[in-house]
């Protein structure tokens, strides 16, 4: 049950969120909000691969 939660949220942020790594973002010049983003998008996916 968490699993399928997990993966149907991964699939959520991949269509709603931004993806940084296309943009080509600097983490270190990144704003609070985005460092919020990536880590919400890389806490998603470590879940969704348990």
């Amino acid at each position: 049950m968490k699993t399928t939660t997990f993966k149907l949220l991964a699939k959520l942020n991949k269509i709603l969120l931004p993806s940084f790594t296309k943009k080509q973002l600097d983490i270190s010049s990144a704003s609070k909000l985005q460092l919020a983003i990536i880590g919400w998008r890389a806490f998603v996916t470590i879940n969704s691969l348990k």
